[in-house]
């Protein structure tokens, strides 16, 4: 073989890994949300520009069922839940082995409820957002249990199972439950006689609803979480246990007697969980550790008359402000 034969194949091959490696990362940079085959209608994505459009799924009652191998949303993109009127509770999983990357915006239609379900845990990018008009839960529990003893599994999804129209009861944790982490750039920030920051740049709920964060770890770096009037829980569960979730007029409110062991919830670099608004916001936080620094902070303020809301903290182990 000559040397410009040679030269020829090695130039080939090397356009061909070219190629090949462009295709590969291709179906990376597109297969952020990957339905799985494991419900009776499965979960369907299509494209519109950066708006990936989640149709499908089985309903059971007002109750929504999706489920999916991979689940995140790249910045500039929206995750759209496309659901039909009458639907009250959303509720989807993560089947496969990889974290959620959320750094774009979550929509659903309605009033529903959005339950995100990932036991491998969620990180959320500094311009993660939400346009919902209910509740949104994330959670790195192993499943959800309803009130009939149904159980909505990730870890140990069923084929087509038979899905329940009863509410949502319960987060059920195993051992070694993953992180929970909110990234931001601490515009939420204020002192604590300035005027109230309704901003729309945050992980933010409507004022009746709640905006809750269940896991392992959690960690609030620079973030936000906002709701000018309804309720932020956030949960560090360590180990096996089940969290209860009770409706009120403020969407949910969680409840710990089933948990033994709890893990570590930081707040840092200007982040902020503030429940302040005209109506008397609420702030619920359980952990073994709660660790706020770096100007962070909790708000649950009122502009309106009568009383402020409540930040009602169980630490088992310690509690630290600085700063």
């Amino acid at each position: 073989m000559s040397f410009r034969a040679m030269r020829l194949d090695w130039l080939q091959g090397i356009e061909i890994a070219i190629v090949g490696a462009i295709a590969f990362y291709a179906n990376i940079s597109v297969a952020q949300i990957i339905p799985d085959v494991t419900l009776p209608n499965n979960s369907n994505i299509t494209f519109e520009g950066n708006t990936r459009v989640i149709e499908g799924g089985t309903q059971a009652g007002s109750n929504l069922f999706h489920s999916f191998k991979d689940f995140s949303v790249p910045t500039g993109s929206t995750a759209f839940f496309n659901n039909a009127a009458g639907i009250q509770n959303i509720i989807s999983r993560v089947t496969g082995s990889s974290i959620s990357n959320i750094d774009g915006l979550i929509r659903a239609n309605g009033i529903a409820n959005l339950f995100l379900i990932n036991p491998n845990g969620i990180i959320f990018g500094e311009n993660a957002r939400l346009n919902i008009s209910g509740s949104f839960f994330v959670t790195s529990a192993n499943s959800m249990k309803f009130a009939d003893g149904f159980e909505f599994s990730a870890k140990n999804p069923q084929s087509a199972p038979l899905l329940t129209i009863s509410v949502p009861v319960g987060l059920q944790f195993e051992a070694n439950s993953s992180l929970i982490q909110v990234q931001g750039n601490g515009q939420g920030k204020r002192d604590v006689d300035s005027p109230i920051i309704d901003t729309q740049d945050a992980l933010r709920v409507q004022p009746d609803k709640t905006l809750a964060l269940v896991g392992g770890d959690i960690s609030l770096t620079g973030a936000t979480l906002k709701t000018a009037g309804g309720r932020i829980e956030l949960g560090s569960v360590a180990g096996n246990g089940l969290v209860s979730l009770t409706a009120t007029n403020k969407g949910f409110a969680l409840g710990y007697d089933g948990v033994q062991n709890f893990g570590n919830i930081q707040l840092s670099q200007q982040a902020t969980a503030d429940a302040s608004g005209e109506g008397s916001g609420d702030i619920n936080i359980e952990t073994g550790r709660l660790s706020v620094s770096g100007d962070s902070g909790l708000y649950a303020t009122t502009s309106g008359e009568g009383s402020a809301g409540s930040i009602k903290i169980n630490a088992s182990n310690a509690v630290s402000f600085d700063g």
